[in-house]
């Protein structure tokens, strides 16, 4: 299971990351679990009718693909939750 988490926080830094910040937007994992990983998404993305496209687009499909029984929850907004950690093509974070 570690395999697929690592997969998993690998293809948001180095795929979904770069994807979201070429259009202004942030990512944020807040939960990275066995059955469950919860993203946030901040920037343009703050609360944009676009954050149910690219959930059902790119976000859902690509989770899916390294990690597939885990269920996606995706919010939005100018408010980070707690704890979340900014996910960066360079691999830093906040």
């Amino acid at each position: 299971m570690a395999d697929k988490l690592e997969a998993c926080r690998a293809m948001l830094r180095d795929v979904l990351a770069p994807l979201v910040e070429r259009d202004g937007g942030e990512l944020y994992l807040v939960t990275l679990e066995k059955k469950k990983v919860k993203l946030h998404l901040g920037g343009t993305l703050s609360g944009s009718p676009a954050v149910d496209v690219v959930t059902e687009r790119i976000l859902i499909p690509a989770v899916k693909k390294v990690h597939p029984k885990a269920e996606l929850e995706v919010s939005s907004g100018y408010t980070v939750p707690e704890d979340a950690e900014r996910i960066r093509p360079d691999g830093k974070g906040d």
